[in-house]
């Protein structure tokens, strides 16, 4: 897991955050003061495959610790709604998820990327997370990064 060096600011749009059976709109930079706590995105291929199951059960069990080191994690997809609140109730998730179809955020980020699957070359989402202060500055980001571990590995390094 490597740190870059590169600086993202938060977007200033409204993003769909989904939690359970809720939905809501929410702008990233609002969300960050509300809560005074920093912003930990984690963006993913799909719900409800085997990687991305793994790190966002992973997450969720260590949703407490990471608050108790000031960040809330959030989940960032190009699945639907409905995909995301199924993935929520079928792992019982505990970390809200945005859905993003139409790669608005996604595209802010810049993880989309050419892929090679089955041999055929595809643009997908590339396993990126990236970590912000209460103050929406952001402190560090981590492209290509692996499922398995990935939440263990991040709460060690902050």
């Amino acid at each position: 897991m490597k740190n870059t060096q590169e600086t993202i600011a938060l977007p200033d749009f409204e993003v769909t955050l989904v939690q359970n059976d809720t939905q809501s709109s929410v702008n990233l930079s609002t969300l960050i003061q509300d809560s005074g706590l920093g912003l930990m995105l984690y963006f993913y291929p799909k719900d409800n495959t085997q990687g991305c199951s793994v790190q966002a059960v992973d997450f969720s069990q260590l949703k407490e610790q990471f608050e108790n080191k000031g960040y809330q994690i959030i989940g960032v997809s190009r699945d639907s709604i409905k995909s995301h609140q199924n993935f929520i109730t079928k792992k019982s998730l505990d970390i809200p998820l945005i859905s993003d179809p139409d790669e608005k955020l996604c595209q802010h980020f810049d993880v989309i990327k050419e892929k090679m699957m089955y041999g055929k070359i595809h643009l997908g989402v590339v396993r990126s997370t990236f970590v912000f202060d209460n103050n929406g500055q952001m402190t560090a980001s981590y492209r290509n990064v692996k499922a398995k571990e990935h939440a263990e590995k991040l709460l060690e390094t902050l």
